[in-house]
């Protein structure tokens, strides 16, 4: 090979690669990101000051502004978290100074919808990292936005020492995401998305997310659309609940006298993440979003009855097999990863409807016949325990989804659908009888590129056949968040919903359509409708 055509050669394979763009002003300085394979990637750029000293506990700040181009290529760091749900997250850090978003893009000059997307992972773990945009980019024509945002006990915690201080408080990781929604309004334009059609979607937490977005006033003027993805039907937190556990957080961390507030600050991070939990559970200290009067001034289920939200369309469901996630995960945890037994699935029962389990926020403790109520309904066959615990946790999240389908849909456009491609690759190891079927979290992989939970997930690359349902999914995202209607601008096939008729898509090769009423019966709706607490 000659040396000219090896130089030749060279020059091609930079050109086949990554590329530094050209650096894009913000309006907190100029940012340089780096192109590949049609996409520009703006990665690990601060949107707000590191919330270390004394900005811990405080509502986000202004980010200090610079003038030379700063570098994009890298993700931020991924915020404190200790708990990683086997395979989903991690790795566990004790960091503060987490609060950065990256930006994808295909087309600086252009005015295409923005997606501004929230990671999952039980506000108490995960990150942005692993959400690579590339497909909703080139395919669906979106900008979209990633971020990480304040979790667990950083990011959701209330003490009456520091709630009393006269700044807003508790939900500080909503506030974060309230604070990357402000720059995407200031700055999307500098990046070829239009500020005037924000769509916001989160999975699992970054759905429950997104509802709290909808239904804080904060959020008003900031978002055009919203996307709840197997989420965003959890009752908030009381804030009498929420600072009676950060009381006990803060006795087990010894500031229980004097300046309990600057006690508090002073902790060492790591202790703080210690507090939160282990690799396999969260502490009692820890919990979600919750009612400050505020940012979220009424609980959601009232919020959307009453009309008092962003009424904005919406896009909403779960995945046919929800309950194999939290499943799976209690197998990776057992010694030698055993297969799960009966008492497994009465354990889980137990944790979440047995005794005091009512979520707080005003709401009553679930009867003490509940557990064996559902046990009745889902007993454990010779499927195994894990099918029984799938069938029961799955239909619990349906029927959450359709009973607070009427009161949006009252008000705004709403679109429901069922994840239901049992195919779907699992990025948990292979466990002895673990089926993963269409488990929580596995149509993330179907909207972006390479998705596999976090550093400890097995990779994940798509089939022919999944590939395909891929385009049609990353196709009625981006019409949604083009138009606010998944067909794009027809009636067909994904029906609006309505209580009479067609209401439901289910997402797999079929592509169908579904009653109200067959989803009624196949998730036995009418039984967890008398079970469940919404209000």
């Amino acid at each position: 090979m000659g040396m000219a055509f090896r130089k030749i050669l060279f020059a091609a394979l930079l050109l086949c690669g990554p590329a530094l763009a050209a650096p894009v002003a913000t309006t907190e300085g100029p940012v340089e990101g780096v192109a590949n394979q049609g996409v520009i990637r703006f990665l690990g750029i601060p949107y707000a000051k590191p919330p270390v000293g004394d900005l811990r506990w405080m509502p986000p700040q202004p980010v200090a502004k610079w003038t030379a181009a700063r570098k994009a290529g890298q993700f931020g760091p991924t915020c404190a978290q200790v708990t990683t749900l086997g395979p989903f997250a991690g790795p566990p850090n004790s960091n503060e100074d987490c609060l950065y978003l990256n930006v994808f893009t295909g087309d600086l000059k252009a005015k295409r919808p923005v997606l501004v997307w929230i990671h999952g992972g039980g506000y108490f773990d995960g990150a942005s990292n692993d959400y690579d945009a590339a497909k909703l980019v080139t395919r669906g024509k979106l900008v979209v936005v990633t971020f990480n945002y304040r979790l667990n006990l950083f990011g959701f915690m209330a003490h009456p020492a520091i709630d009393a201080e006269g700044h807003a408080f508790g939900n500080y990781g909503i506030m974060d995401m309230q604070a990357a929604l402000q720059w995407v309004k200031r700055n999307a334009a500098s990046f070829g998305g239009d500020p005037n059609n924000v769509t916001v979607g989160g999975q699992s937490a970054g759905a429950g997310a997104s509802t709290a977005i909808v239904v804080s006033p904060a959020s008003t003027g900031l978002i055009h659309r919203a996307i709840f993805q197997s989420g965003g039907y959890t009752p908030f937190a009381g804030k009498a609940t929420a600072e009676a556990r950060g009381q006990k957080f803060a006795t087990s961390a010894g500031c229980t006298t004097g300046d309990i507030a600057k006690c508090l600050r002073a902790l060492p991070a790591a202790k703080i993440a210690g507090l939160a939990g282990t690799a396999s559970a969260t502490s009692p200290f820890v919990g979600g979003p919750m009612l400050d009067g505020t940012i979220l001034p009424r609980q959601l289920i009232t919020a959307f009855q009453s009309g008092a939200f962003n009424q904005v369309p919406m896009m909403m469901g779960t995945t046919a097999d929800e309950g194999n996630f939290n499943a799976g995960i209690t197998q990776y945890f057992k010694p030698g990863r055993a297969a799960l037994t009966e008492a497994d699935y009465r354990g889980y029962l137990q944790r979440t409807y047995g005794g005091n389990a009512g979520p707080g926020g005003g709401l009553p403790a679930y009867p003490k016949t509940t557990v064996e109520a559902v046990l009745a309904q889902y007993p454990v066959t010779k499927a195994g325990a894990q099918m029984a615990w799938d069938s029961a946790h799955s239909d619990a999240q349906a029927c959450r989804g359709q009973y607070t389908a009427p009161a949006i849909a009252g008000r705004a456009p709403l679109f429901m659908y069922l994840f239901k491609d049992r195919t779907a690759q699992s990025y948990f190891p292979k466990m002895p009888g673990y089926q993963p079927l269409a488990y929580h979290t596995a149509d993330i992989p179907y909207l972006f590129t390479g998705y596999h939970g976090g550093p400890q997930g097995l990779p994940i690359t798509l089939t022919p056949a999944q590939a395909k349902l891929s385009d049609r999914l990353v196709d009625a995202w981006a019409n949604f968040a083009r138009t606010g209607n998944p067909n794009g601008t027809s009636d067909a096939p994904w029906p609006r919903w309505k209580k009479d008729g067609a209401a439901y898509l289910v997402q797999d090769a079929g592509w169908t359509s579904q009653t109200n009423a067959e989803f009624t019966a196949a998730h036995k709706c009418g039984f967890w409708n008398k079970i469940l607490l919404y209000k």
